[in-house]
């Protein structure tokens, strides 16, 4: 039997655990990262106020983008609903839509679905080796240079000390500053263990045993696996990372079959069929 756990957040997790399905996979989605909105949402009201005074918005997930547009996109219930003056400010004047920069084809398709042109989208390359902040670099350097500015919109940890903006890679925003650029960070949700029930729980035990193939595409993610399930066994347990940031830390937590793949549907598939 072809197992598989899906671990991505509910929001994103159904997409994929639908196309190992379609495959033959007896595939479920086990999140590991739950998504909530950000704690004070002044911050990012602001920087919505001000879109326009930014160069290129980073967004560094599919959930970044979706809370970040959240009540600009849900229809109101009447117009007693309206936004207030600094969140109708937010949407950019037509034509003035800064560059939004996605790591990858999921924050692509998320701002796609929030309403930014696909011209103004960039994104690594389709044949690129991973999809991360290295590979986006490669396509949006021309774009920077001295007074450049750049809004970075990420999410914070609960699992760490709370930060007004956030916490994540900087790599990329170092590049930035690098070119003479100025970045602004913008903390759009909030990322926590689940709280799993019993029945999850017992998915997890028999899925560190039983063959079942673990798709992980967060570190952050095994932090809290392993605070859900302390002193589990991980010897038997085997996982196909989306980077090999990924592979390392599932390799640490004690997994004894790790192999990586570009977090690509097609690319998955078939390392999935190669671990069958």
């Amino acid at each position: 039997m072809k197992r598989a756990l899906v671990t991505r957040p509910a929001g994103e997790a159904q997409r994929w655990v639908s196309a190992l399905q379609h495959q033959g996979w007896q595939a479920q989605a086990l999140p590991l990262i739950e998504i909530a909105p950000a704690a004070d949402l002044q911050p990012l009201r602001q920087a919505r106020a001000h879109l326009n005074d930014y160069d290129a918005l980073m967004f560094v997930s599919a959930p970044a983008v979706e809370q970040f547009f959240a009540d600009l996109t849900e229809p109101r219930r009447d117009a007693a609903d309206a936004v207030d003056t600094a969140d109708a400010a937010a949407a950019p004047r037509p034509g003035r839509w800064p560059r939004c920069w996605a790591p990858g084809p999921a924050t692509a398709r998320a701002l796609l679905a929030a309403g930014v042109p696909p011209e103004s989208i960039d994104q690594p390359d389709a044949a690129a080796a991973q999809f991360d902040s290295e590979s986006l670099w490669q396509r949006v350097a021309p774009q920077v240079g001295p007074a450049h500015r750049l809004l970075v919109v990420r999410g914070q940890s609960e699992a760490v000390a709370a930060s007004p903006a956030g916490n994540g890679r900087d790599w990329l925003a170092s590049q930035c500053r690098g070119q003479g650029g100025r970045v602004d960070w913008c903390v759009a949700y909030r990322r926590r263990a689940p709280a799993w029930s019993a029945a999850q729980r017992e998915l997890a035990r028999s899925a560190s045993q039983d063959g079942t193939v673990w798709l992980l595409s967060s570190s952050e993610a095994l932090d809290n696996l392993s605070a859900l399930l302390p002193g589990i066994d991980w010897s038997r347990a085997r996982a196909l990372a989306t980077h090999p940031r990924i592979a390392q830390s599932a390799a640490r937590l004690g997994f004894g079959l790790v192999r990586t793949s570009r977090p690509a549907l097609d690319d998955m598939l078939l390392h999935l069929e190669s671990m069958a």
